[in-house]
């Protein structure tokens, strides 16, 4: 290995140590439900199918190493209902499913985008149809690259008017809106466009339903942006979660977050008031206006001693990285 590879190695665990270590931000929001099956251990993707409260359903995805599988959750219960397992036509294997996005009633988009090695040429995305009951489907990949080289992701979004596509990566200075050409569908080959630069570590996102914002969400909190400008208009903080990776709106603009672990809750986050005026266009943004700043701590929120200890980590693993490095013998 030489040292541009080494340092390449570093680089690549930062984002897992910095997301471990991320601050604690809003105050616990409503448990809606838990998940009771014992097979939803990693919740990463999350949509909603139907009125949250009249009957439509709560779907989510497991994280890499899971089969290629969405799950059909009835939220008045929390129980599994529904299991759609998909089977790519070209007999290709499913690597690492991450998101979700709606595709209309009744169907769903499937994402498989992550590349923690950023060593994939391409990503797939998958429609199936979801619901109550069993089902097995064959589903045709609609192939992305990036243009810029190979990206870990953890985020798609479906604009609800036009269809258009568009994936978030997970980058940890700063994430990036890739839009997928529009009308690009099952059997296609794409490449996406970039957009522009939204919050770091992202690991979901979701359009307002009337697809004229979006949210993103880290490990700790979530921001606001226009769509398709990007413009920030607000922070959104988020209860304290085991490793908080779902993030979905429903069609009256209750926003739900999930998070990786055994029989976790899903929880209805408030949105604080000038950013949900803003976000139903009771008041517009100001595409002037400069980033917000991160949201405040909640008294009583400071980081407890491991997440000091996870901060520390981060920086001794770098700086023990860097120094070895230096040190090493240019033979070696």
């Amino acid at each position: 290995m030489n040292r541009s590879e080494a340092f390449a190695s570093v680089a690549l665990a930062v984002p897992f140590l910095a997301g471990s270590t991320a601050a604690p931000a809003g105050p616990g929001g409503e448990e809606l439900f838990r998940f009771t099956d014992a097979e939803v251990v990693e919740s990463s993707g999350l949509v909603v199918d139907g009125p949250l409260l009249g009957g439509g359903l709560v779907l989510t995805v497991n994280d890499s190493g899971d089969e290629a599988r969405v799950f059909a959750v009835d939220p008045a219960t929390g129980d599994t209902v529904g299991t759609t397992t998909f089977e790519p036509t070209d007999g290709s294997d499913v690597d690492d499913v991450e998101a979700l996005a709606p595709a209309g009633p009744g169907r769903v988009w499937v994402a498989d985008i992550g590349d923690n090695a950023r060593s994939r040429d391409e990503v797939r995305l998958y429609e199936v149809p979801v619901g109550r009951g069993e089902r097995s489907v064959e589903a045709e990949p609609l192939t992305v690259s990036y243009p810029d080289g190979a990206h870990d992701a953890e985020s798609l979004v479906r604009h609800p008017r036009t269809g258009r596509l568009a994936i978030v990566t997970k980058d940890v200075l700063g994430g990036t809106v890739h839009a997928l050409p529009r009308g690009a569908g099952p059997g296609d080959e794409v490449v996406t466009e970039p957009l522009g630069g939204v919050l770091g570590l992202a690991t979901d996102a979701a359009l307002w339903p009337d697809g004229r914002h979006l949210l993103v969400r880290g490990y700790g909190g979530a921001r606001g942006y226009t769509w398709p400008g990007l413009e920030p208009v607000g922070d959104l903080p988020l209860p304290r979660q085991r490793q908080g990776e779902g993030l979905a709106v429903s069609g009256d603009g209750r926003v739900l977050v999930s998070s990786e672990g055994l029989r976790q809750p899903v929880l209805a986050v408030a949105v604080p008031p000038p950013l949900r005026a803003v976000l139903e266009g009771r008041r517009a943004a100001d595409p002037g206006a400069p980033e917000p700043p991160p949201a405040a701590r909640p008294e009583g929120a400071e980081p407890g001693p491991w997440s000091w200890a996870g901060g520390a980590l981060v920086v001794a693993v770098v700086g023990l990285a860097g120094w070895a490095l230096v040190r090493r013998p240019r033979g070696a």
